[in-house]
């Protein structure tokens, strides 16, 4: 195979399809949401890499350190041959696994994004001419079929961003991931652990407000794409803690009664002051509910490697189906568009 591919599987239009049937959807129920994708255009994801960097924001630096500190004894442990990553991005924390895998075969990145897969795909290639790419531009979370590689495969999904699933949607999530591992593949998943609440909210609502611009950019995002008229200025970031549920949460608080026009979808939002748009839920995470999270769908924690109290890594293998049971679900969309 050449040394780099890259295969679309998302239609050219998907992104401005989802966009309207999530605002749709989202602006016009009670609680008022959006999803955290939509955070993350050109200048959103310039938002993130500047919060990866500030001293509040501890998961990236916590999850780099951890991958230094236990790439060598993954690679040990799986024997991976392929390496598949959901939603790689720049691919920049993956260079640890790929460096701790010198007889790795085949990289197999997966994200929306082309522009990201293509940079960090011809870098790659450049730095490790031995390695076969090939990626893939999709939403993993609407539909997944991966290319024929050699085994044993390593499923990769880090940066915690299972966390920005509720219960429902990541069992649906881990279920199919299970529906596409093999005996002798693994699934290595990055989970933000549960800790202090101070801790957990400044990194969230961080002091010099970066990350309170990155909240508001999805309504940029809105404004460009629709042709909305949401003033910035009009809303609040706001991080809480919700205890029950073990998760943070991001919002946009509404400073007055107000009303927004989107023409493109023929609306008019009414907002109450004081009203929230929720925005991210970001779950945190124990030993003990990463375990049974997997059990339930299929998957067996074998390892979990933790930075102290920050972050941990959770290596898990497919369980062999129950007898009588339904088969895992796969990666495939339904007619709704969810994964089935």
């Amino acid at each position: 195979m050449s040394p780099f591919l890259i295969t679309r599987t998302l239609p050219e239009e998907a992104a401005d399809a989802a966009l309207r049937a999530d605002v749709l959807r989202g602006l016009t129920r009670t609680p008022k949401t959006l999803p955290p994708k939509w955070f993350y255009d050109a200048h959103g994801s310039e938002l993130f890499e500047k919060i990866t960097e500030l001293p509040e924001y501890y998961p990236a630096r916590a999850e780099r350190e951890l991958l230094m500190a236990s790439s060598a004894d993954i690679a040990e442990v799986t024997g991976a041959r392929t390496l598949i990553e959901l939603g790689s991005g720049s691919s920049e924390k993956t260079r640890y696994l790929l460096d701790a895998m010198p007889d790795l075969d085949t990289y197999v990145p997966v994200d929306v994004s082309e522009s990201a897969l293509t940079e960090a795909g011809h870098r790659l290639v450049a730095q490790r001419p031995g390695l076969n790419i090939h990626a893939l531009i999709t939403d993993f979370t609407t539909g997944l079929a991966l290319p024929g590689t050699p085994g044993p495969r390593l499923l990769a999904f880090l940066g915690s961003t299972i966390g920005n699933l509720v219960p429902a949607e990541r069992a649906r999530l881990l279920s199919s991931i299970r529906s596409l591992l093999s005996p002798g593949d693994a699934l290595l998943l990055g989970a933000d652990l549960v800790k202090d609440e101070q801790v957990l909210v400044a990194a969230y609502s961080d002091a010099a407000g970066v990350t309170a611009a990155f909240n508001k950019n999805v309504l940029s995002v809105v404004n460009r794409a629709l042709g909305a008229d949401f003033d910035l200025d009009a809303f609040e970031h706001v991080a809480r803690w919700d205890a029950t549920n073990e998760w943070i949460e991001m919002r946009l608080r509404s400073r007055t009664d107000q009303t927004v026009k989107i023409p493109a979808l023929d609306l008019a939002i009414d907002f109450a002051a004081g009203e929230d748009l929720r925005t991210e839920v970001s779950a945190k995470f124990r030993e003990q509910g990463v375990r049974h999270e997997l059990a339930h769908s299929g998957l067996e924690l074998t390892r979990w490697w933790t930075s102290g109290p920050l972050y941990g890594l959770a290596l898990a293998r497919p369980l062999p189906p129950r007898a009588g049971a339904r088969p895992y679900t796969s990666l495939r969309p339904s007619p709704s568009g969810r994964p089935s």
